[in-house]
């Protein structure tokens, strides 16, 4: 797997490559000829998505290419052997692509012959940038087969940085190359038709929380194929993007309307990958604070416990978020998240300005944090009071994204707010996870007592955790009254 940094351009069969000696050392050309088949479902869903699925022989890197978008000009590679089957794809790759499929059957879409010239720029043995000069010939399969022929040159970093990608871009223009609008070869032979866009007037309420709203769901499906790999931070990402959505269309349902089940199916699939995600975290917080203490004080196998038995945990966690992004569910959630996005169902609210819109909504948002916070503190019994602080977290969070999803349109009053109210949640959900830490760490000390171990190190680990959660406890106050403070200037 790797991150492929390029930029592609369009030049007439008659463009020359410039010379680029005065950049770095350069090696080539040298030539290939690359044969190409790309799969797709019948309707274009991975080309929709800017994902490309190829096989390809000739050349360096003969395979299969799966490219996953991740930023303008950036896209993640997913490499597989060549297999000898040109009509099954690899079930691995199948697998990364089912968000986008949903059970839609992959078949040969189309094929691209490509003679290509490369140029390399180096630094000794170390590839900098590589220039591709590419001659295409692709032909679309299908009812009404068609072959187009194009010319283009791509510049790909490999180990060089991005300041002298931009001096090759430079060149390359200078001589008469222009950037491409399409992302990939098989998008400029297939042109499939942009994801279609709800009704909304520039300007208005509508169009920014449409805007908005489009991203997240962006960003959820950007992070399945990550999930499904186990990569670093995807389950928190997958969660927050999750988390995003439903809590965005919690807040302005005076925008957008009839969003109640896709509500709820996002806070299933939110608890779906929160297992991992708690796992994830609590295995890591448990491991730095080993790490931190004199060798002398870790006494028993309680690295074991807290390290390899919740890791074994953890991956059964994710066997079963796997087998939830695989189901009918969940397809049918990603399913109502296009619908929704595509052909929302507006109010009239959504036709009036931003600006003005807008705030009345942020501020409706954090005065219910101060009523969480009301509500508890107006409760005797401390126990219950402590529950009730949760309420204020989740309410602090719920504010955090809206004044998030706000900041492109109201600016850095939005960037501020959304700063305070995370000052909030943090301080509280410090508490909370010590509490919770607390809990799984007695847990976790009564399992090794039963089995005959020395559980001094347990209550090591407890009382640090206790110190964390009253410290969070004692601090709220300043932190909570420091905020309140800023956030009535801010609103």
């Amino acid at each position: 797997m790797g991150i492929e940094i390029e930029d592609k351009f369009d030049v007439s069969q008659e463009y020359a490559v410039p010379d680029l000696t005065k950049l770095a050392d350069v090696s080539g050309p040298r030539s290939y000829q690359l044969v190409a088949l790309y799969y797709d479902t019948p309707d274009l869903r991975l080309a929709g998505r800017g994902v490309t699925l190829r096989r390809r022989r000739g050349g360096d890197d003969a395979g299969w290419h799966l490219k996953l978008p991740k930023a303008k000009g950036v896209r993640q590679e997913i490499t597989h052997p060549l297999t000898r089957s040109t009509k099954i794809v690899p079930a691995e790759l199948a697998e990364l692509v089912r968000a986008y499929t949903r059970g839609a059957a992959l078949q040969v879409v189309a094929e691209l012959d490509t003679r290509r010239s490369v140029t390399l720029l180096h630094d000794g043995p170390t590839g900098l940038v590589e220039i591709a000069d590419d001659r295409v010939k692709g032909t679309v399969h299908g009812p009404e087969p068609r072959v187009v022929r194009w010319r283009e040159v791509e510049a790909e970093l490999l180990e060089g940085d991005q300041a002298l990608l931009a001096k090759v871009g430079k060149r390359l223009r200078k001589a008469g190359a222009t950037p491409s609008a399409a992302t990939s070869k098989l998008a400029k032979l297939l042109e499939p038709p942009p994801p279609p866009r709800p009704p909304t007037k520039e300007g208005t309420a509508g169009e920014a929380i449409m805007d908005y709203l489009a991203g997240q769901v962006k960003a959820l499906l950007s992070q399945d194929p990550r999930v499904r790999r186990e990569e670093d931070d995807a389950v928190h990402q997958m969660r927050v993007a999750s988390r995003r959505l439903r809590s965005a269309l919690k807040a302005f349902k005076s925008v957008i309307s009839a969003t109640k089940l896709v509500q709820d199916e996002l806070r299933w699939l939110a608890t779906v990958l929160g297992e991992v995600r708690d796992l994830e975290v609590i295995r890591a917080r448990f491991g730095r604070e080993l790490a931190g203490l004199a060798p002398e004080l870790v006494t028993g196998p309680i690295a074991a416990r807290l390290g390899d038995d919740l890791l074994a945990r953890e991956r059964e966690a994710y066997e079963r978020i796997r087998e939830a992004l695989s189901g009918d569910r969940y397809f049918a959630l990603l399913d109502a998240l296009d619908t929704m996005t595509a052909r929302p169902r507006l109010t009239k609210t959504a036709a009036e300005p931003a600006q003005d819109t807008l705030t009345d909504v942020a501020a409706a948002n954090w005065a219910l944090v101060t009523k969480a916070y009301d509500t508890a503190q107006a409760i005797d019994d401390l126990d219950r009071r402590e529950i009730a602080m949760h309420d204020v977290r989740k309410a602090a969070k719920r504010a955090r994204y809206t004044a998030e999803a706000l900041e492109p349109t109201l600016g850095g009053r939005m960037a501020k707010l959304a700063r305070r109210a995370e000052a909030v949640q943090e301080v509280l959900g410090t508490h909370q996870d010590g509490v919770v830490a607390q809990e799984t760490l007695a847990k976790e000390a009564e399992s090794a007592r039963q089995a005959g171990e020395d559980t001094f190190t347990y209550g090591l680990l407890i009382g640090l955790e206790r110190a964390t959660a009253e410290r969070a406890h004692a601090d709220f106050p300043r932190v909570w009254a420091e905020t309140v403070l800023a956030v009535r200037k801010l609103l």
